[in-house]
């Protein structure tokens, strides 16, 4: 029987030879880091910027331990891009399954591998952590970003006449429910993981240059869940959204119509009851696709009208207007 608590821990020579081959992560303002192990980390914020936070983790649904960890770290900065910081460092958590000593450092290293991948590229240093055992992989990220205060994106801010735009396609829950039964071709894997392995670091600059007034990060709860918070952070506004502008990832629609859908699509369809339009458009093949969770999804921003052309690899879902006596929060259009 394995022990739990701290006898749970990932022993002291794996977890020192696992960061050996890793290596120090660069990081600016980093007091006490990797390179210089203590009790806690230490950052310094710079004058004139604030410290965003925020933690995600999830247990793994991949059996590539070097790409689960470049989607986990992905996913875990989404939060830092979607406010328009810049990542700073991460403290990881992470955990394997119980097994021979030589499995469990290597299945570590390839979690952290490739987890490094993305936040060295994303200026993100690797700063600590912890480890354990567990029945199956997990992994997560407690993320700091800087910003300057005064021009952080926030949910609330969508203006009457912005154009909603979104930077990735949906549909990364739905092929990964089937994949989990083996019924998701090859092809459709591989586009997701391509997805979901795309930091959103250009494409949250991208949206602050063309002057974005909200912004947020489409996981968990949908697309629909997720516009919801924005719409009820900003006011008395609505959006009509375009069922047919909707992009989905290939073989999202086909396992739909088959009778695939992620355990949390039943939660998130909850939000239906803020949404105008659900019973004709019952036969539209995107309507889905608006309570599917996303893992490492995109960036949803609310983008003035004349600086659209400005996002040229963001796609147009919608328009928010003034919310009349009668209107819902978001009303659905389709040809």
């Amino acid at each position: 029987m394995r022990c739990g608590g701290c006898g749970a821990k990932v022993g002291a020579g794996v977890l020192t030879r696992v960061l050996a081959r890793l290596g120090p992560a660069p990081g600016a303002n980093v007091t006490i880091g990797l390179d210089a192990p203590d009790d806690a980390a230490m950052i310094e914020v710079p004058a004139g910027q604030a410290l965003v936070q925020s933690v995600d983790f999830f247990r793994t649904f991949l059996d590539d331990p070097l790409i689960f960890g470049e989607v986990a770290a992905v996913h875990a900065l989404g939060d830092v891009w979607a406010m328009g910081a810049r990542p700073h460092s991460a403290l990881a958590l992470a955990v394997v399954p119980a097994a021979a000593e030589r499995l469990m450092e290597e299945d570590l290293f390839q979690l952290l591998a490739g987890a490094r991948r993305v936040l060295d590229r994303a200026g993100c240093a690797l700063i600590g952590g912890h480890s354990g055992e567990g029945p199956e992989a997990a992994l997560g990220f407690s993320v700091n970003g800087l910003v300057d205060p005064a021009r952080a994106l926030r949910k609330g801010g969508l203006k009457i006449g912005d154009r909603l735009v979104l930077t990735k396609k949906l549909g990364t829950g739905v092929i990964f429910a089937a994949a989990m039964r083996g019924a998701a071709r090859g092809a459709w894997i591989e586009q997701a993981l391509a997805s979901m392995r795309r930091p959103s670091g250009e494409a949250a600059q991208t949206l602050i240059a063309a002057g974005a007034h909200a912004c947020t990060d489409v996981t968990g709860f949908g697309l629909a869940g997720h516009l919801a918070e924005m719409i009820r952070a900003s006011g008395e506004v609505t959006v009509d959204l375009s069922l047919d502008a909707l992009p989905a990832l290939d073989g999202a629609q086909e396992l739909f119509a088959w009778g695939f859908a992620s355990s949390l699509q039943t939660e998130n369809l909850r939000a239906r009851h803020l949404i105008d339009g659900m019973d004709k458009a019952a036969r539209h093949p995107n309507l889905p696709l608006l309570f599917d969770p996303q893992t490492a999804g995109g960036l949803l921003a609310a983008v003035p009208a004349d600086h659209v052309a400005d996002v040229p690899d963001a796609m147009v879902i919608g328009e928010v207007r003034a919310r009349g006596i009668a209107d819902t929060f978001i009303e659905l259009h389709s040809s």
